[in-house]
């Protein structure tokens, strides 16, 4: 994953892992639950990079 000016969080929750990603001021940009954490951290992965391509938009 490339440097993005982003900050995420996963924690294992009781249904499995829940994800969040947050902008440089701590706005949250998206949250989630994955029942795998591999799956909570692609999916934190995912949200990176689309929300890295918006700004650039």
């Amino acid at each position: 994953m490339t440097d993005q000016p982003f900050a995420y969080s996963l924690a294992h929750a009781e249904l499995g892992w829940s994800w969040s990603v947050y902008d440089l001021d701590g706005e949250t940009v998206a949250t989630g639950l994955d029942r795998s954490q591999s799956g909570a951290q692609a999916a934190v992965e995912d949200t990176i990079r689309r929300a890295a391509s918006e700004m650039r938009a």
